[in-house]
């Protein structure tokens, strides 16, 4: 079983935000793969279906960002998933708007949610699926992340947010290496 968790914060205050792209790729992969996001458990609100013929638990974690890694944790444990099933989806402030960085592992960079996700796991070993957001030119990084795009940058982002739904199902399909090889840049 995959299991394929978007950051971002609950509440509808912060939907179409920065920091929630994770959940907006989530809902994306849900609506194209008819899986229903209505359960809530392990902090999480999750949705159970199959994606390219492979079983598929799609999560959107309730604990707000910085505190995501509980939730992931207690989901691969009940689960007993394999660390290199678990795919991350999240925004990323290094990469420009519109760009799309996936890797098979690593640090967790100046990202919150993902440095909580890899102390809560205690391993870095898994996929993820950045999505570029840019950096601030000037003011509050915490006021940008939270903050809703600008109308010339939202055309970007949801070819990317679209982008990063067509790669976490070439990683489930055909294999992280092609889905590197297809959508990273």
């Amino acid at each position: 079983m995959y299991v394929i968790v978007g950051l971002g914060n609950p509440g509808k205050q912060y939907a179409f935000t920065r920091h929630n792209v994770g959940f907006d790729a989530i809902d994306l992969l849900a609506k194209a793969n008819n899986i229903s996001m209505n359960k809530v458990k392990h902090q999480a609100v999750i949705g159970e279906g199959r994606i390219n013929n492979q079983k598929a638990l799609l999560v959107k974690p309730t604990t707000y960002m910085n505190l995501s890694g509980r939730s992931v944790r207690d989901i691969v444990n009940f689960y007993k998933v394999d660390i290199e099933k678990l795919i991350v989806i999240y925004d990323d402030i290094d990469t420009e708007v519109g760009k799309l960085r996936i890797r098979q592992k690593g640090s967790a960079g100046t990202h919150n949610g993902m440095k909580s996700i890899i102390y809560e796991m205690q391993v870095d070993q898994f996929p993820r699926v950045r999505i570029g957001v840019g950096k601030p030119q000037h003011g509050n990084l915490a006021d940008f992340v939270l903050g809703k795009f600008t109308k010339e940058d939202r055309p970007f982002v949801d070819e990317s947010i679209e982008r990063a739904t067509k790669a976490v199902e070439a990683i489930i399909k055909e294999g992280i290496d092609i889905a590197m090889n297809r959508y990273n840049g």
